[in-house]
């Protein structure tokens, strides 16, 4: 469509132009659909990479606390403390980062929908996942911040460690619920990328 002083001029597409926009419906209708059916591979790598990260650091983050009182205290920290607790600090970041980009692939491509459960459902594990992403972000944030700050935030990051066994547990519980008793596919798209 042209604009001439004030009036809409309409001229037919040309060959090529219809080409183009052929092309680009194909490519948003391809991505709805797979949208539709699962998360891309790169959405799910995220996943369990995020997963094996905040398992390790809930099996080893104890040994940050170790480093932090040995040094205040002014005792020697042992070579694996000290190991663990570097492992400990860079695993955050490495958390933080992932978790942001992450949140920019969910944005910029969305989920998909749920499977067939009730609109209970849907809302409690739309929750569950907004609160595992304010999870992901402000553990590591507040390590930083007691890190490089004050002490308060380390009390504050500590009550992360509770708090996401307790979301794991939940979130486990409801991939299981939906695999063996409602049948409906969910447990598959995270691991399965859309084709």
């Amino acid at each position: 469509m042209k604009i001439e002083a004030g009036k809409a001029c309409f001229r037919p597409m040309s060959d090529t132009e219809r080409i183009v926009r052929a092309r680009q419906l194909q490519r948003a209708t391809l991505m709805t659909s797979n949208r539709a059916l699962g998360y891309s591979t790169t959405q799910i790598s995220l996943h369990w990479i995020i997963a094996a990260l905040v398992l390790f650091q809930l099996l080893f983050g104890e040994s940050m606390t170790t480093v932090v009182d040995a040094q205040v205290r002014g005792n020697t920290v042992s070579p694996a403390d000290m190991s663990l607790g570097t492992a400990h600090y860079w695993v955050g970041v490495a958390v933080l980062l992932l978790v942001l980009l992450r949140l920019a692939l969910r944005v910029a491509f969305g989920t998909p929908k749920p499977a067939g459960a009730s609109a209970l459902l849907v809302k409690l594990a739309a929750a569950a996942h907004w609160l595992f992403y304010a999870l992901l972000l402000l553990v590591p944030l507040t390590g930083l911040l007691a890190y490089y700050f004050s002490d308060p935030f380390g009390d504050i990051h500590g009550l992360g460690k509770p708090a996401f066994i307790i979301l794991i547990g939940l979130h486990a519980a409801g991939a299981l619920y939906h695999q063996f008793l409602l049948k409906d596919g969910t447990l598959r798209r995270m691991l399965v990328p859309a084709r």
